[in-house]
């Protein structure tokens, strides 16, 4: 899936990101920082992990996630600011060139969370 370019904007700029699974305890959440997602060539967002143990361990038994993520930086629908609902499939990859990319960047990273993005819809 191509990323719509407001998406893209909202990468560049400082905000949270939540990221929500679901496992046999129920839902759980994370956060981390817009800017550190690396959109890989075929789309997939790159999200080092440094714990994230709870994430992996629901996304092994269910790899759906929702993403939500946004900017009060970039213009949205109705003004100023904007926001996304990705809908995807997760993985966690502990290693390969993407991870040594992203080791690069995040010494302190133990894998990299890749989503593959079903859908972005733009919510603000």
């Amino acid at each position: 899936m191509q990323l719509p370019t407001p998406l893209l904007d909202v990468l560049k700029k400082d905000g949270v990101v939540a990221i929500a699974t679901l496992g046999p305890d129920g839902p759980h959440m994370v956060n981390t920082w817009n800017s550190y997602i690396q959109v890989a060539e075929d789309g997939r967002l790159l999200i080092p992990a440094g714990y994230f143990h709870r994430t992996e361990a629901n996304i092994a038994c269910n790899d759906q996630v929702l993403v939500t993520l946004g900017s009060s930086r970039v213009p949205g629908l109705h003004g100023p600011g904007t926001g996304f609902l990705i809908r995807g499939t997760a993985a966690f990859l502990a290693d390969g060139p993407e991870c040594e990319a992203m080791r690069a960047r995040f010494a302190w990273m133990r894998a990299v969370l890749a989503i593959t993005v079903d859908s972005a819809t733009q919510t603000l």
